[in-house]
């Protein structure tokens, strides 16, 4: 069905939209549709289909274009996209790139990775259901990443008799709906994506629809590019620094926005270190100049610090640097939203370990107001600050996508929990600044004949935590060295009298803590940390903000059959009877270290001796 005597227009724009809607609107079959009525579709793969329609199609032996895009097995098996399916087609006055999105609210994250590069959205409906909430979600995503012109294609118009009364209906509520999502232009088209109406060309069966067919629209429609190829000034994310040789040092990467020149001089950020342009490099060879969207590498006239993650800009850059950063997230976990638990912060080239805030809003998916609530579920859409170990160089998102989104990893399981978008910096990140203090933490410690480090003390309820703590302490006081205990049961009578025993209170109990404990490092102290800390991303936290050099992870091992008959509080009993509900070890999972420094087994040793083997490793490490 190609026709190859169709003249090539190599100056033709682009458009990159994609398709979204709730499960079984129909966003599939439209665009094989598309492909199809557009004469986009070899005639083997016609032939292919038909076959396919026989085995696995839904539309009862007649061609099921949705075949063309679900391509994935489970996909066919079940009649729903789960992955996002990219198709590329072309008519004489435009090229476009087609993502068909999956609808099933599990797939949400898939549906958003596809909306942060397009320029337009097909947001289907279904004309007998209406508005559905993930209809109103996926808007809410198009809107939140950016993208500014929207059709609503209001499908399956056949099974409602083509009634202009349902579509008029439906438009006015998404109108409605949509009044504070920022779009620049709504289109709506009535149509019939299995019998082809209003695809390519007007519907017979809709007389009253006089507007433009859905692929004279895409051919028609006036977009600004999602890459900025001006009116910005130069930026370029580092991803690699090329070095082949002694005599050559290149920094390559695809420049993010603006125009870059021979012989400018730019900047390098977070350092503001400057240098001029040598040579820019592209596949092409040697350029005067490069553009937004272009790879490049590029050679400086003198060696300055630039590494993996820093930004080259302009003198006069858009760009800001920051550590703290105030943004909006999709949270794409099951394991909700835990404020003050560590995450990896990856955005452009960059990386950096991050800690999260409690959420200051979620988004009500029906309504689009901001809620107050303490925590994020999956596919939920919330607005939270975060904080960075470094600072990084970024441009607001609604500036630039590049350099103003990011994701969040989960460093034990590696998992994507969160995409999101940076909206500024928080003013406290440029106006703290560390003061350097003339006495150093080593001369603290050296009056003091010691070496200050943190003894974290993990293990379930009734180990012998705090027996072993004290004994441990009594013994050090003996040779004459300078501690200080903290105990999870004290702390909480102060310092953490405010939280409870939720996954996000207790992330921010060993947060505080971890910070107390850098404190008393800083004053030369050996510090004796007695906390149950039953999850390993809370304990890694504690080791990133105390310094894996100073961490001494001492896990008290003890078996739950032992800490339970022990029961010294009568914790477990409540907790047994339900009236501790997320009591560690019962309703709640205690996380046992993989390798830490020292494992103390109770059920071998007494109270006594386990202090003294952790005194022998502090001598054998010259703490002591």
């Amino acid at each position: 069905m190609l026709d190859d005597n169709t003249p090539i227009n190599t100056d033709q724009s682009l458009l990159r939209f994609i398709t979204c809607g709730s499960v079984d609107d129909g966003k599939s079959t439209l665009i094989g549709r598309l492909l199809f009525e557009a004469g986009q579709i070899p005639d083997d793969h016609i032939a292919a289909l038909k076959e396919d329609s026989k085995k696995f199609g839904t539309t009862g032996g007649s061609i099921d274009y949705a075949l063309l895009i679900d391509g994935l097995s489970a996909e066919r098996e079940q009649g729903i996209t789960i992955d996002v399916a990219y198709r590329y087609f072309t008519k004489a006055s435009r090229k476009f790139i087609v993502a068909d999105t999956p609808g099933h609210e599990q797939y949400t994250r898939n549906m958003a990775t596809g909306a942060s590069n397009a320029d337009l959205a097909i947001i289907m409906v279904d004309a007998r259901k209406g508005l559905l909430p993930q209809t109103k979600r996926h808007s809410f995503i198009v809107s939140m990443v950016g993208v500014k012109h929207v059709v609503v294609a209001i499908n399956k118009m056949d099974l409602v008799d083509y009634d202009e009364k349902t579509y008029e209906k439906i438009k006015a509520r998404f109108l409605k709906n949509a009044k504070n999502l920022g779009f620049e232009t709504i289109t709506f088209i009535p149509l019939s994506a299995l019998n082809g109406d209003n695809i390519t060309a007007p519907s017979p069966h809709m007389p009253w629809y006089k507007a433009a067919p859905l692929l004279e629209h895409l051919e028609q429609a006036e977009i600004k590019t999602a890459t900025p190829q001006g009116g910005q000034k130069f930026a370029m994310p580092v991803q690699w620094v090329n070095r082949p040789n002694l005599d050559f040092r290149g920094y390559a990467g695809t420049i993010a926005a603006g125009t870059v020149q021979k012989g400018q001089t730019i900047c390098a950020l977070p350092a503001k270190k400057t240098a001029t342009i040598k040579e820019i490099f592209t596949a092409d060879g040697a350029q005067d100049s490069a553009h937004a969207g272009e790879a490049v590498t590029i050679t400086l006239d003198e060696e300055i610090d630039v590494s993996r993650g820093d930004v080259l800009s302009a003198l006069d850059t858009d760009c800001d640097v920051a550590d703290i950063l105030k943004t909006t997230l999709l949270w794409m976990s099951p394991e909700h939203f835990i404020a003050g638990r560590q995450y990896i912060f990856k955005s452009a080239a960059f990386s950096a370990k991050s800690t999260l805030s409690k959420p200051a809003y979620k988004i009500d998916i029906e309504s689009y107001e901001k809620l107050p609530c303490k925590s994020l579920e999956l596919n939920e859409i919330g607005g939270c600050t975060l904080y960075l170990d470094r600072a990084v160089s970024f441009t607001p998102y609604e500036s630039n996508k590049t350099l103003g989104s990011f994701i969040l990893v989960n460093p034990i399981t590696n998992e994507t929990v969160a995409m999101g978008m940076i909206s500024y910096a928080m003013r406290r990140s440029h106006n703290i600044f560390e003061e350097n203090m003339v006495i150093s933490k080593n001369q603290r410690a050296e009056i003091k004949h010691q070496k200050p480090c943190a003894i974290w003390m993990t293990g379930l309820s009734g180990a012998g935590k705090s027996t072993i703590a004290n004994i441990l302490e009594q013994k050090l006081h003996a040779k004459h060295k300078h501690t200080i205990t903290l105990d999870g049961d004290n702390v909480r009578h102060g310092l953490n009298k405010d939280l409870g025993f939720s996954e996000t209170d207790r992330a921010e109990n060993i947060r505080r803590i971890s910070e107390v404990s850098k404190l008393m490092l800083e004053a030369g102290l050996i510090t004796i940390v007695s906390f149950i800390s039953p999850f390993k991303a809370e304990r890694g936290l504690a080791r990133d903000i105390i310094g894996d050099e100073n961490f001494i992870e001492a896990y008290i091992n003890t078996p739950l059959s032992v800490a339970e008959e022990r029961d010294v509080k009568g914790l477990y009993k409540k907790a047994r009877n339900g009236e501790i509900p997320n009591f560690t070890g019962i309703g709640s999972p205690y996380e046992a270290p993989d390798a830490p420094e020292l494992d103390l087994l109770t059920t071998a040793h007494s109270a006594d001796e386990l202090a003294d083997q952790i005194i022998a490793y502090l001598e054998d490490n010259d703490y002591l």
